[in-house]
């Protein structure tokens, strides 16, 4: 397998060429997609799997501003590196990082996580651009309070993977129910099925199913 080309802004993939193929596949996602505009999905820069893993934990049922807050002081205690390394948060006594706001939970898979990259079972950057979507996501969910929509999530959001699709995300089957004229929220199957055509641009059609709550 090669590398998966950058083609902008950290995506693999042209959205341009996506929207246009998701169109052609799907008028009805079509219409969407000339109601809400060009795509605007773009990954955020992460240094590392290990700080983006790292991240979603934090923010984990918390809002945004408390995450930040909680990150920040995690980030502070190994100043001034940017964003402390797994040997970093092993070395840490947990009762410092839950002094930092972390729960007990939380500090622990945080440590677990650390310890998983140590290992290797979380792929270091040049790795997983070698990688397909699964088997990202079979790592990934190895990582204590790490499930499959976190990980996909991940894909979408750090990695910039174009057929994503995270069918057990609440958005998306509300998008998906507003879209396609459902009157109730659709099974799994039911989007798998759809979502088919959308190949390989999953990622890209997900999006809009976002944005169509929004409108």
């Amino acid at each position: 397998m090669t590398a998966r080309p950058v083609v902008t802004s950290g995506l693999d993939y042209d959205p341009v060429l996506a929207c246009r193929h998701l169109s052609d596949a799907d008028p009805m996602l079509g219409a969407l997609i000339a109601r809400v505009g060009p795509c605007l999905l773009r990954p955020r820069q992460t240094q590392s799997l290990f700080a983006a893993v790292a991240r979603a934990i934090v923010y984990q049922q918390l809002s945004g501003s408390a995450a930040a807050t909680i990150l920040g002081r995690v980030k502070a205690i190994h100043a001034p590196k940017r964003f402390p390394t797994p040997r970093d948060i092993l070395a840490t006594p947990p009762e410092r990082l839950r002094a930092a706001g972390l729960s007990t939970a939380k500090t622990a898979a945080l440590r677990d996580l650390a310890e998983r990259s140590l290992d290797g079972t979380v792929p270091r950057m040049r790795r997983v651009r070698f990688m397909g979507d699964e088997e990202v996501i079979e790592r990934l969910v190895q990582v204590r309070g790490v499930g499959r929509w976190t990980a996909e999530m991940l894909l979408m959001f750090r990695l910039g993977r174009a057929d994503v699709l995270p069918v057990s995300d609440l958005g998306i089957r509300k998008g998906f129910a507003r879209t396609f004229g459902s009157r109730r929220l659709p099974a799994a199957i039911t989007i798998e099925r759809r979502a088919a055509r959308w190949r390989p641009y999953r990622s890209v059609a997900c999006w809009y199913l976002w944005r169509a709550l929004e409108l």
